[in-house]
């Protein structure tokens, strides 16, 4: 049987950030530092196929550090965790590291220096995230101010309009976000904002790949989880570039084939969370039931690279 020929275009940069890297290499140090069990406190990055590895190597995810015990070392996740977290795990002389995005803790310090200043703090982020409860954790309640939308700022209660700072989750959609920001300013003209963009390079730079995609493509696969905000933002930058067809999938078997009948060109990128081994399996799919050529569309060249915590760096 003939098969039709179809284009792939691979975004790039996609898949691993340099933050998601590091928090995967922290827990596989500490496995081998400390031997296993290593307990790791919620998803040390938001993808099922990275966290089975690691279970199967010997790490225990669990959500609360009540779940841990004082004898095993303990990792918090790349999105971060408040404050009180690693304070109470000095209380029970826990060994622990915390394996958060370095962009991430730029946040907290923003947040904290802000805070110094005497300002309140308003942060753009998605209500419950594990980057969020972290952020809004560094400060004591009632100094954050959380918003989704330009809507919410006009409801926002703030203690002084004069004195206000924004922060924002590193995982947004630079086009939501230019709009939240745009009402802040519009409602409260003197807020300060970050000094440097809080949306991550990352981030950026995966979904300007997609907005150079979206519109050669019939369909656009962004493989990733359903709870990681930044691959459900590359699915709606998709969606609003130009491509119709714009679907989350985390591997392979979740492609729906019908959906793609008739189309001859592909779009497929990968969350910051997502193994570059998930985007061989997505091509290999396509490989079998298509007469394909694969063109990788480069947008960004990416360099960064983040130091390793120096409790797992040194030798037990």
């Amino acid at each position: 049987m003939t098969k039709s020929p179809l284009t792939l275009y691979l975004a790039a940069p996609r898949g691993f950030c340099a933050g998601v890297d590091r928090a995967i290499k922290i827990v596989e140090m500490a496995l081998e530092k400390w031997g296993p069990p290593v307990y790791v406190r919620h998803e040390i990055v938001h993808n099922k196929f990275v966290v089975d590895t690691l279970r199967d190597k010997g790490a225990v995810f669990v959500e609360e550090l009540d779940d841990c015990p004082i004898d095993r070392p303990v990792i918090f996740s790349a999105h971060g965790v408040p404050k009180s977290v690693p304070a109470e795990a000095e209380r029970r002389n826990m060994t622990y590291v915390d394996a958060t995005c370095p962009l991430v803790s730029k946040v907290h310090l923003e947040a904290a220096r802000h805070a110094e200043n005497g300002k309140q703090m308003v942060m753009i982020g998605h209500k419950g995230h594990p980057e969020v409860i972290g952020t809004m954790g560094q400060l004591p309640e009632g100094e954050v101010l959380l918003v989704e939308t330009p809507e919410d700022v006009a409801n926002l209660m703030v203690r002084d309009p004069g004195q206000l700072a924004f922060i924002t989750q590193t995982t947004l959609s630079i086009d939501d976000t230019a709009e939240v920001v745009k009402a802040l300013q519009a409602r409260f003209p003197t807020i300060e904002g970050p000094h440097k963009e809080d949306i991550c390079y990352a981030t950026t730079n995966r979904q300007g790949a997609v907005k150079q995609i979206a519109p050669k493509v019939q369909a656009l696969l962004v493989i990733g989880a359903p709870n990681s905000s930044n691959s459900k933002r590359l699915v709606e930058v998709g969606a609003r570039a130009g491509c119709d067809y714009s679907q989350l999938i985390q591997r392979a078997t979740e492609i729906d084939w019908r959906a793609l009948e008739g189309v001859s060109a592909v779009g497929i990128t990968a969350g910051a969370s997502a193994p570059e081994q998930l985007v061989d399996e997505v091509v290999a799919a396509f490989r079998e039931r298509f007469d394909l050529t694969v063109e990788e569309v480069v947008t960004a060249d990416e360099k960064i690279q983040f130091r390793l915590p120096r409790i797992v760096r040194e030798l037990a």
